[in-house]
């Protein structure tokens, strides 16, 4: 059967809701005793409102039926520029790959299914925050680093 990158949607919720939570405690090196339950909440918040509007899609990727990987990609407007005079940018986040099905192109097939939405919603230039676990795979599908960015925590 191989891979297969599907769509995810409310349908899916509660596995996008459990996956989200797997990438945030991988990524952040939470422990799993760490009572998230309030950020698995908002998730669920969050996919509820961006999947029907279109602002957020969602993929889930199965091998043999077995659930590997996932990712997102917000679509958002920002003011037009000379590169992109409708405004309209993806930004890929949750790109995740089970540690068992890492170095079999999971999150390259991920990556190429999602930035391929994006364009065919008409995004003109797509970013991300790249780990260093997956900074390699990024550049070698073509992204570049960028020079010149900055952001302003806000305290809570």
């Amino acid at each position: 059967m191989g891979l297969i990158i599907q769509e995810g949607t409310l349908q899916d919720l509660d596995l996008l809701v459990e996956t989200r939570i797997e990438v945030l405690r991988t990524v952040f090196s939470l422990p799993m005793e760490q009572d998230i339950g309030d950020l698995a909440e908002a998730s669920r918040k969050y996919y509820m409102g961006a999947i029907p509007s279109g602002e957020h899609i969602a993929c889930l990727a199965f091998e043999n039926g077995l659930f590997v990987g996932c990712g997102g990609i917000c679509l958002y407007q920002e003011m037009p520029l000379p590169d992109n005079a409708l405004g309209l940018c993806g930004y890929l986040m949750n790109i995740y790959t089970r540690s068992a099905f890492r170095r079999r192109s999971v999150g390259k097939r991920i990556v190429e299914w999602l930035t391929a939405q994006g364009r065919q919603r008409g995004a003109k230039k797509i970013y991300l925050e790249a780990s260093d676990m997956g900074r390699l795979l990024y550049q070698n599908i073509g992204f570049l680093p960028m020079r010149d960015q900055m952001y302003l925590p806000i305290d809570t």
